[in-house]
């Protein structure tokens, strides 16, 4: 791949309720080390990743920065940033970040801080897809049959064909995905991802077929998913296994 490195912006702001623990899920060791610590390597490691912007909630940021950041020995981290209410508001965040230090045209690499199972292979088509592009969205076919339900009923079945789940990364040039967080902002609108907003004002954008492999990390039982995962690549000579 030629042209300009791309930026990584990873949220990581959320409570993780669902986990039950008694930290933040994202701090959860997944093989000796934190959630988080995993999927900031990912980029760390990538020559495609010349700068990160790491989105945190406000209180947790000097945790953040000693137990994480600096005990990694990461180098690429540009900023720590506060996060918002929600997942929109903690991205909008990060972009508002890098006014004035990211070109329009630049990637931007939107992805979990607790999906840290990513390949590099689709971290690359990523970037590639979103250069030429208003945005990447990896994403994957869905397996299972999807019912629609209103009142605890069924009032219709989608044609599976044309259901995907997404994940991420999701990529997008500076410009596009920071002018579809404005109009969202200004419409006081929620996605439910930062696709949805490109999406809303216009953009197409384009998937990028994913792993089932590359999980978000939410409930005890994707932990457990995501060890065996893990596992699996180290043992099969570790081609796409992550570590600090």
């Amino acid at each position: 791949m030629t042209g300009p490195t791309a930026i990584a912006l990873i949220p990581a702001a959320g409570m993780g309720k669902r986990m039950g623990a008694s930290i933040n899920k994202q701090y959860l060791q997944l093989d000796g080390l934190p959630i988080v610590a995993r999927s900031i390597s990912i980029f760390e490691n990538s020559p495609l990743i010349s700068a990160i912007y790491l989105v945190i909630p406000a209180d947790e940021i000097p945790y953040c920065r000693e137990h994480v950041v600096e005990a990694c020995g990461f180098r690429k981290i540009a900023a720590i940033v506060p996060g918002g209410r929600e997942r929109q508001n903690s991205v909008m965040n990060g972009l508002r970040a890098m006014l004035g230090q990211v070109e329009d045209d630049r990637v931007v690499v939107i992805h979990d801080g607790v999906r840290p199972l990513v390949t590099p292979e689709l971290l690359q088509e990523s970037i590639t897809v979103a250069r030429c592009n208003d945005g990447a969205l990896v994403a994957v076919p869905a397996k299972d049959t999807i019912k629609t339900v209103l009142n605890g009923f069924v009032t219709g079945t989608p044609d599976r064909e044309s259901l995907w789940l997404a994940q991420t990364p999701q990529a997008f040039r500076f410009s596009v995905i920071y002018a579809a967080h404005l109009t969202a902002e200004h419409d006081r609108y929620m996605g439910t991802d930062d696709a949805s907003l490109v999406e809303r004002t216009g953009g197409m954008v384009k998937i990028v077929r994913g792993d089932y492999q590359n999980i978000k990390i939410t409930t005890p039982e994707d932990l457990v998913l995501a060890e065996a995962f893990l596992a699996s690549r180290v043992k099969e000579g570790g081609a796409h296994a992550t570590a600090a």
